[in-house]
Parts: structure tokens; C-alpha cells; sequence
């Protein structure tokens, strides 16, 4: 892709993602369908159902933030193969946004408020991972995905045990950030230093913190 469309061309492509992701319909994913979609819908409590809201809007925050992080870094990117490499992981946690969205409809609840300010950030460090060079983007992806991956696992421990709907999407979900973490090392992600590890989990710990009630 890198190789054949220009600067303006991947600035738009970057534009309608944007768009897709915080004000229309998601972006195109790989058309997966939902964990979800064969599962009944559970009679949770009140309390419970509100529960699994908030923390389906924290999922939800931080897809979005995954797509902006992809688009950054794809737009930053020096080579064809990895502009691809990252353009398929957001095509793919474009499915975590809609089964993320799906489940949020279906507890009656709401996306975060503050999706455009995740989405601003996540697009910046992206694009700077991205400048960075191909080792610093995809140890910057791996270690993402680390992060993620247990973040997803405090949840299942929080989701109530009757909603077996959300369970099933974050296991889906825990199983794909694995997979794109394995993916990015295996492409010659190079470890991150300490401290930006360290500024990464704090980062995250703010806009999951957050997000649960904004």
C-alpha cells in the first residue's frame, strides 16, 4: 500500500478511519462475526448490567485508541510490508470496536465521552513509534498488546459470571492481542526501555480509570 499511494492518499485514508471510528460506523474489519452473536442475552441485575456497561466502555476506549495507535504508526511506517503488517491488526481490532459497541448497545449503555481525546493521543505516539523506525513501532505494538492482553484478563475477573456474552468477547479479544503481539515480535519488535513501559502503564491506568465513568 505504501508503495503505491501517496502522502495525501494515506492522509485521508487516516482522515475517514478517524471518522468511522469516533463518529459513523466503525472502520472495516476483517468481518468476523461477534463471540456474542449465538449466545442469549442474560437477565443481569441492575447493578450488574452497569457493571458490564463501564467495562465494556473501557474495551471500547481502548479500541478506539488501538485504532488510532495503527493509523499513526501505518502512516509513519518506511516500509510497504509493515504499513500492511499494521493496517491488518486495525483491520482486526476494528472487530473488537464493533463487538465492543455491540455489547455496549445491548447492556444499554454509552461510549466513553472522551473517544476523541484517546483517539487524538494514541494517534501521536503512534505516528512517532512509527518515526521512530520498524524494530521502535513494532516493540512499541508488542508491548501494547502485552498491556492489553492484561488489562482484558482483570476484566473477566470483574465482568459478572451470568454475562456470558462480554466474557465471550473479551476472551476472543485476549486471544487476538496475543496473537498480535506474537506477530509484531516476530517481526523484530525490539523491547522497549523501562521507563516507556512504565509511561505506558500509567498512561493506560488514565484512560481506563477514566472511561469507566466518562
Amino acid at each position: 500500500m505504501a508503495a503505491t499511494l501517496g502522502l495525501v492518499d494515506r492522509l485521508c485514508i487516516a482522515a475517514d478511519n478517524a471518522l468511522r471510528t469516533l463518529v459513523s460506523s466503525a472502520p472495516a474489519g476483517s468481518g468476523r462475526p461477534s463471540p456474542a452473536a449465538a449466545l442469549p442475552e442474560a437477565s443481569l441485575s441492575p447493578a450488574d448490567r452497569a457493571l458490564s456497561a463501564a467495562l465494556m466502555r473501557v474495551n471500547h476506549s481502548g479500541e478506539v485508541a488501538a485504532q488510532a495507535l495503527y493509523q499513526g504508526q501505518a502512516l509513519a511506517a518506511g516500509t510497504p510490508e509493515l504499513e500492511g503488517l499494521l493496517r491488518q491488526a486495525a483491520r482486526e481490532e476494528a472487530d473488537h470496536l464493533r463487538w465492543c459497541e455491540d455489547r455496549i448497545r445491548a447492556l444499554e449503555g454509552r461510549k466513553s465521552l472522551l473517544n476523541p481525546l484517546w483517539y487524538a493521543g494514541a494517534f501521536g505516539l503512534g505516528y512517532l513509534a512509527g518515526r521512530l523506525g520498524g524494530p521502535v513501532s513494532l516493540g512499541f505494538l508488542s508491548e501494547t498488546e502485552k498491556q492489553v492482553e492484561s488489562h482484558l484478563h482483570s476484566h473477566q475477573a470483574r465482568l459478572p459470571a451470568d454475562d456470558r456474552s462480554s466474557h465471550a468477547v473479551v476472551a476472543q479479544m485476549i486471544q487476538d492481542e496475543a496473537s498480535h503481539g506474537q506477530n509484531a515480535r516476530h517481526h523484530g519488535a525490539r523491547p522497549l526501555p523501562l521507563v516507556v513501559r512504565s509511561a505506558m502503564r500509567l498512561s493506560g491506568r488514565v484512560m481506563t480509570g477514566t472511561a469507566h465513568y466518562l
